[in-house]
């Protein structure tokens, strides 16, 4: 491709570059509700399940949709089903557990939705009178704890996560749930991601939102290593601490984000053109506004690198800036001869969180569908550099990165400023599937460092439709697809003694829309995307967001 023919490509959207869907299928059943089944149940298994694996794989994510006559709105309303597969020398059972948030007791005592989500208001209650309704308009909305997004890890203990102040403490055998955890009991900040960072030492990084009359901030949260075990069988996030507070670049327009990134020795926060609107955030509820609708994609705005040394809390006086793009999630950084390489997936349009409607997610199959699909925005992997020794000598407007192989650029702007562009990590072939999201690595050996494979989900439909694993040295692909067949996140789990990267496999919940009660935990070899194995569960499962594998389970 000639350096014309690559700009000329790389100026068009993600979403333009992806060949236009015709005759999708409906998926609407990956969006009914699910059913608890507590106690564990055999699976049959097809194939060989490796008798090295030894234990949970867990699953988080939305699985209940209305209550009585109330229906949710958005996907992400949806009640938290917590899911497991246990896997013991070659078999697999399954079970599943509504997480008893508080909104889950509530909404089930009164048989109607009484705590607003993401994108559903709740309504007052019509029992009350007309006046007692019309000043339940001023109160100020409890956030949810409905904990559908992950399951998180602080000192030992697992934890379900959303994005609000609130998590849940559960039982990783039972999925039992424990007590509710409020954020503002530890620390100054009003809500933390379902995305942390773990370092090799065991303490667990995070990043929260704070706000209050001296403006918007983003908060770096650090919670320790869990140093002696206890007998007392509660909570504790206690040394809990603020690393760094970054004011937001607008007060009253703080970005929306979903993750960040952390190496070895830095984090970086992307603050991207996804804007909260925060006077409509102190008034939505009285103009029966969903959080939903205070999001909006503003490409006026360029994206901000805010670079921290994640020892010190120390922020870089090195603005880092590139054009308008959208990430929910990093696929991993690390340090390089004095640049920080961040990789991550990323789209041109923003719009796409507030379009996974349950309505939009329901469509009929063929042109209604594929009108709803081609509109979605894809994500691509990018790789970013940032030089980390940028001073007054450095000179402006030349290109900074000087890495072997790396098509990735970096201009010195002025003297506190520096503009990088993005290298497209992939070749034309993911085109084909649809981009991809979801992506992870094997974490535990190469999370911060040099690395050379992830794993992720190909969008060749609304919901993943693909296994991919990417060689991000020669951008190659293998590729795991049948048609009808749904899979979600892919997790890495390595082999015991495993002495090379990806040597192992990977794990992933199938679900179709084709057949009833179908689900199967699907198992390849890491190395080859060779099929090994899949354990089939005869209950119906909703599309899930992201999970964990337990090797103590």
């Amino acid at each position: 491709m000639s350096a014309n023919t690559e700009s000329q490509t790389c100026s068009l959207s993600s979403r333009k570059r992806c060949p236009q869907a015709c005759g999708l299928e409906s998926v609407a059943p990956l969006v009914d509700s699910g059913e608890e089944t507590p106690d564990p149940i055999p699976t049959t298994i097809k194939g060989i399940i490796p008798a090295w694996i030894n234990g949970s794989f867990l699953r988080n994510g939305p699985g209940k949709f209305e209550f009585g006559d109330d229906r949710y709105n958005h996907w992400f309303d949806g009640m938290a089903l917590m899911q497991r597969f246990h896997i013991s020398e070659g078999s697999v059972t399954y079970s599943s557990r509504f997480l008893q948030s508080d909104s889950y007791v509530l909404n089930s005592e009164k048989n109607r939705i009484v705590v607003s989500e993401f994108g559903t208001v709740a309504m007052p209650d019509p029992c009350k009178n007309f006046f007692a309704r019309f000043f339940s308009r001023f109160q100020i909305p409890q956030p949810t704890d409905n904990a559908n997004v992950n399951f998180v890890k602080y000192k030992g203990d697992y934890y379900v996560s959303t994005e609000t102040n609130f998590m849940r403490r559960v039982d990783p055998q039972t999925l039992e749930t424990k007590e509710k955890v409020d954020w503002s009991q530890y620390i100054a900040v009003n809500s933390a991601t379902a995305h942390p960072h773990y370092d090799q030492q065991g303490a667990t990084y995070n990043m929260g939102n704070s706000y209050s009359r001296d403006g918007f901030f983003y908060t770096i949260i650090r919670v320790p290593p869990l140093e002696k075990t206890s007998e007392e069988d509660s909570a504790d996030l206690t040394g809990a601490e603020v690393i760094c507070s970054i004011p937001a670049a607008e007060s009253t327009k703080p970005s929306y984000y979903h993750s960040f990134v952390m190496s070895e020795n830095y984090i970086v926060f992307v603050e991207q053109p996804i804007k909260l609107n925060v006077l409509k955030f102190m008034l939505f509820k009285i103009m029966g506004q969903s959080f939903q609708k205070i999001l909006s994609w503003e490409p006026e705005y360029d994206t901000i690198f805010h670079l921290v040394d994640r020892h010190t809390g120390k922020r870089s006086e090195v603005k880092y800036r590139a054009a308008p793009m959208f990430t929910l999630h990093q696929i991993n950084a690390f340090e390089d001869n004095g640049y920080l390489v961040m990789d991550m997936c990323c789209g041109d349009d923003g719009v796409v969180i507030g379009d996974f409607t349950l309505e939009n997610l329901r469509r009929k199959s063929g042109e209604d569908m594929d009108k709803f699909y081609n509109s979605l925005c894809r994500n691509l992997p990018r790789r970013y550099v940032l030089p980390l020794n940028v001073d007054e000598q450095t000179p402006l407007d030349q290109n900074l990165v000087m890495l072997p192989n790396c098509k990735a650029t970096a201009k010195k702007t002025d003297s506190k400023e520096v503009y990088v562009t993005h290298e497209e990590l992939h070749s034309d072939e993911l085109l084909q599937y649809g981009g991809l999201e979801f992506p992870q690595i094997n974490y535990d050996k190469y999370n911060g460092r040099p690395y050379r494979y992830f794993y992720a989900c190909g969008f060749g439909h609304v919901f993943a439709d693909s296994l991919l694993k990417m060689d991000v040295h020669t951008k190659e692909l293998k590729v795991w697809r049948y048609p009808g067949l749904y899979p979600s996140e892919p997790v890495f789990v390595a082999s015991p003694n495993a002495t090379e990267e990806d040597d192992g496999v990977v794990l992933s919940v199938i679900i179709t829309p084709r057949k009833e009660k179908s689900t199967f935990l699907l198992v390849l070899d890491a190395r080859t995307f060779a099929e090994l194995g899949r354990a089939e569960v005869p209950v119906n499962i909703p599309y899930g967001t992201h999970g964990v594998f337990n090797k103590m389970g």
